[in-house]
């Protein structure tokens, strides 16, 4: 029987699925769709009414330089996920079933999106063909991971002027620790979102994120949010997803410069370390760390905790049916 390819645009029709990928899993789905500027979708394949794989991508309004209502990005982290065991041990055929959910993901998207990216992909030559085929370019990326395995301590591999600024971040009153309250994910996120705003000036979630985030994923211990706080002023903060055997930091920040003896940046990063590796984490790797052919401040800043830098790709397709589209609302 061949494959069959279900999408869901509503987290209330997503059946119960097995799997442990939490970017391609249902929780994320309700995330984003109770975020304002998202739109999920997931694509499931069965084969003879058994779950094979999944893959979620998120639909955002852009921010930036064009009207969010005319310009929209659509996201995939990672190839997705197989949910039947056979695809673990059969390359060819996963590699099958992926294309068929990349195709039917394409023709989705190029409806209303001008560009759609695939992220952090666990091996950079999976679906090559595929992404070939359905006219999309690879773009040399990089990404650092830190093995948090095999060792005693998570700043074994610190430099030393980290360990000395993690130091006098608490010997100066900085406190860390983890986000429970409203008001605490509340007030996180307005100051990272003023971090990135002024400095970072990459793609930031409205508000809800994070407060929706705290409802479906920290409770069932898939996410944490950290906060620095100093004389009870959130100063700083990390958030982390935790996926199988990895912990993958997303979005971290620090008042840096009005509080610049207290560390917030660093202890943030530090705290999100030290945790993963206490819960028996194998990596944590940090998203987003920039092309490498162009100077990319978080990344020398991240890299001073002992990560290894190494070369990925991620994937693009630039939609021209969405430009035909919009020039028809304009002249027709």
């Amino acid at each position: 029987m061949p494959l069959k390819l279900t999408t869901y645009y509503k987290g209330k029709d997503i059946p119960d699925l097995p799997g442990k990928n939490t970017f391609h899993s249902k929780e994320l789905f309700l995330i984003y769709e109770a975020t304002p500027g998202y739109t999920p979708l997931l694509i499931v394949a069965t084969e003879n009414g058994k779950p094979m794989a999944r893959l979620l991508a998120a639909i955002r309004k852009a921010k930036r330089r064009l009207p969010s209502s005319l310009v929209k990005h659509c996201v995939v982290y990672s190839e997705g996920e197989g949910l039947d065991e056979s695809l673990s041990t059969n390359k060819e055929k996963a590699e099958e079933v992926f294309g068929e959910m990349l195709e039917h993901l394409t023709q989705e998207a190029t409806r209303t999106c001008f560009l759609i990216e695939f992220r952090n992909l666990n091996n950079s030559m999976f679906g090559y063909r595929f992404f070939r085929n359905n006219n999309y370019f690879p773009v040399n990326w990089l990404r650092v991971r830190n093995s948090l395995h095999g060792m005693k301590n998570v700043e074994d591999r610190f430099s030393p002027s980290r360990i000395r600024q993690i130091k006098k971040g608490l010997k100066n009153g900085a406190k860390v620790e983890e986000a429970h309250t409203v008001e605490e994910i509340r007030d996180f996120s307005r100051m990272l979102h003023k971090v990135y705003s002024s400095r970072i000036r990459r793609y930031f979630p409205a508000n809800d994120f994070f407060r929706h985030m705290n409802s479906m994923l920290i409770r069932g211990k898939q996410a944490k949010i950290f906060i620095v706080k100093y004389k009870e002023k959130i100063i700083g903060g990390a958030v982390c997803i935790y996926s199988e055997e990895s912990a993958f930091l997303w979005f971290s920040g620090g008042m840096r410069k009005t509080y610049a003896l207290q560390y917030p940046g660093i202890l943030a990063v530090w705290k999100a370390l030290e945790d993963a590796h206490q819960r028996g984490f194998r990596h944590m790797e940090f998203m987003d760390v920039g092309l490498p052919f162009r100077k990319h401040g978080y990344r020398d800043f991240v890299l001073r905790f002992g990560g290894k830098q190494s070369s990925t790709r991620r994937w693009f397709r630039v939609s021209w049916t969405w430009l035909n589209n919009l020039l028809v609302k304009f002249y027709v």
